[in-house]
């Protein structure tokens, strides 16, 4: 958490990139806000600050209408870190307490929930229900706004226990009802499609990132065309589809087509985390610079470390493969897709985006002769799906980086590029140098024999923690620009 004058002074300014990192509250008129907010800047001494709109909403204060502090972007600190507050806000983000309640959410962490509502009450100024009931209101709203659906419909689609609890629950965040909050005359999208605006802190280099992801998207899961990336979800009451495409100012347009409405949030929080779309990029760029590497982020200004929607499918790509291309590698995986993806019911399917990638379990039961690869190779992938299945290895929202990166290793045929490759992405580290990836290696000589000395990429990269995992997208895009060129 800022100062109480760092967080003002970021108000007075309404600086923009601190938006979702802190919350303004204003004691006289009971209403908290971005730091961006355009409303006139309150006197110092009127003013309080939270670290989450659930502890504003705790404390009294309503959410301002003008600037929206629930559709800000997330603060990046729920995404680095590794303790058990921000594990635990990643796992209600991706819809743990609405699934399963704080006692299992508790129980996933390893803690009682007595023990878990006393540490998040003091790291963040709110429980585990706030926190949880300041997400439900969140998808509340953007169901109440983005489409026609009946209000009873939303108040359980959002995870409420009953249309008291979301009536009161959208009155005490946003003072009108949840009536009043639909606009009068708006255009609802259709009832089999969601169309939200996600917002994020530019700079922001989408055709980087849907470069990225196509050159790695597999038929039948994924697609690109059209400026816009689609891929398939597999989500805790049914699969999904989504697609994303840039937006105007400051957004990202995502659509959804969901089986299910109960799982928008967790689908909206998984999106953010494939285009790291909670990123700080100024302060990771301003990190890069001071180690020596303006020129390198100046050429790709708003770079991100793309995260992925199942930990469990990153992970089953990231062993099949290695050691081979990008096109190779492709090929295994589309044929395990359609051997044992499951296929999306018709009304979801959109552009060629037909099936769900399979699961762990099922993947651990391909037999060996079905697959076209090395022994050990087939030893490895048979072994981390085992894992996975079984829960010996967890990759979800709230497992430890720590813990995640043992079991890992312990696995035949896991080593450090592939740790880091899991780590980065299904983890969403972004701490990760790839110093034994052949494309960094690559991209460190080409920038050695461009400048007048060799650098020592070693000291280099630990000056740029904890944003290596950025400096390897860095240097996989130098490379990828010096092979075309």
């Amino acid at each position: 958490m800022f100062t109480s004058d760092q967080c003002y002074q970021a108000v007075t300014s309404r600086d923009r990139r601190f938006d979702g990192m802190f919350f303004t509250a204003v004691r006289t008129t009971g209403i908290f806000c971005r730091p961006s907010c355009p409303a006139r800047t309150p006197r110092r001494e009127n003013v309080d600050f939270f670290v989450t709109a659930a502890a504003a909403a705790d404390a009294g204060f309503r959410a301002c209408r003008r600037c929206r502090p629930d559709a800000s972007p997330n603060s990046p600190q729920w995404d680095t870190r590794g303790d058990v507050a921000a594990r635990a806000m990643r796992l209600i983000r991706d819809g743990a307490v609405d699934r399963g309640g704080v006692e299992a959410l508790a129980a996933e962490l390893g803690y009682s929930s007595r023990q878990l509502g006393r540490l998040l009450h003091a790291e963040l100024g709110a429980g585990p229900l706030a926190l949880a009931r300041t997400e439900r209101v969140r998808t509340a709203r953007t169901l109440i706004e983005a489409t026609s659906m009946p209000m009873s419909d939303i108040a359980f689609a959002a995870g409420f226990s009953s249309i008291r609890q979301f009536n009161d629950t959208v009155r005490t965040m946003y003072a009108i009802s949840p009536r009043q909050l639909r606009r009068v005359g708006a255009e609802h999208s259709v009832a089999d499609e969601v169309v939200l605006r996600l917002a994020y802190r530019p700079p922001f280099d989408f055709s980087h990132l849907l470069g990225y992801l196509a050159v790695r998207a597999v038929t039948g899961v994924e697609h690109v065309a059209d400026d816009a990336y689609t891929r398939s979800m597999r989500l805790a009451h049914g699969p999904a589809v989504i697609t994303v495409r840039q937006g105007a100012g400051d957004f990202v347009e995502c659509r959804l087509r969901l089986a299910d409405t109960r799982d928008l949030g967790s689908a909206v929080a998984r999106v953010r985390r494939l285009l790291d779309l909670d990123a700080d990029p100024e302060a990771i760029a301003a990190t890069l610079r001071s180690a020596g590497l303006r020129g390198l982020v100046d050429d790709y200004p708003g770079i991100r470390s793309p995260g992925h929607s199942d930990p469990v499918e990153l992970a089953v790509r990231t062993v099949l493969g290695q050691q081979i291309s990008l096109a190779a590698a492709r090929t295994h995986l589309e044929r395990l897709v359609a051997g044992v993806g499951e296929s999306l019911p018709q009304e979801l399917s959109s552009d060629g985006v037909e099936r769900v990638f399979p699961t762990a379990e099922a993947i651990a039961a391909v037999p060996a002769s079905d697959w076209a690869l090395p022994a050990s190779r087939i030893r490895t992938i048979r072994a981390l799906s085992a894992a996975l299945a079984d829960g010996s290895v967890d990759l979800g929202a709230g497992s430890d980086r720590e813990d995640a990166s043992r079991n890992l290793l312990e696995l035949p045929g896991i080593g450090p590029w592939s740790n880091g490759y899991i780590r980065m992405r299904a983890l969403g580290d972004p701490d990760v140098f790839m110093a034994s990836d052949l494309g960094v290696k690559k991209a460190m000589a080409e920038l050695d024999e461009d400048s007048s000395a060799p650098a020592d990429w070693k000291q280099l990269a630990m000056n740029c923690s904890p944003w290596r995992s950025y400096l390897t997208h860095l240097l996989w895009a130098h490379h990828a620009r010096s092979a075309q060129s």
